[in-house]
């Protein structure tokens, strides 16, 4: 079984990301985009959720079960995602694209920081704390 999870990490937007604070990212036709799901789980309840439980709701698997799902169909679901390798929340257009740093804590669970929020720039220069970029948009 695979995990996206990550503990005591501070992910940081990517070299080349445009945003200069963070931005909710938009609707595309009206729809919601998977970094505007991922926006809406996380910054609704920060420290609640995994890595591993913001990547399987907002993955296309996820939204595919209903609210009445049995907790059976959904721990299945899950499993056979997680049966392969999924892309973490490094690979996430917060980071890459909105201008959003996102902290995991001792126990997993994720919360989200604006690139020109005072916590931060704590978080980037807290050396107890693991410190990654999100993924570039362009090769360098």
């Amino acid at each position: 079984m695979h995990t996206t999870n990550c503990f005591n990490t501070f992910i940081r937007v990517a070299e080349d990301c445009p945003a200069q604070t963070g931005e909710e990212p938009p609707l595309r036709g009206g729809n919601p985009t998977v970094a505007s799901l991922q926006y809406q789980m996380i910054a609704q309840a920060p420290y609640k959720y995994t890595s591993d439980d913001v990547v399987f709701a907002t993955s296309a698997p996820g939204r595919q079960l209903d609210a009445k799902a049995t907790r059976k169909a959904r721990d299945l679901a899950r499993s056979e995602f997680f049966s392969r390798g999924q892309a973490c929340l490094r690979a996430s257009g917060l980071g890459k694209r909105f201008g959003w740093g996102i902290h995991a804590d001792a126990e997993g669970r994720v919360a989200l920081y604006a690139v020109d929020s005072k916590r931060y720039q704590a978080l980037a220069k807290d050396p107890n704390i693991a410190q990654t970029r999100a993924m570039r948009t362009k090769r360098a």
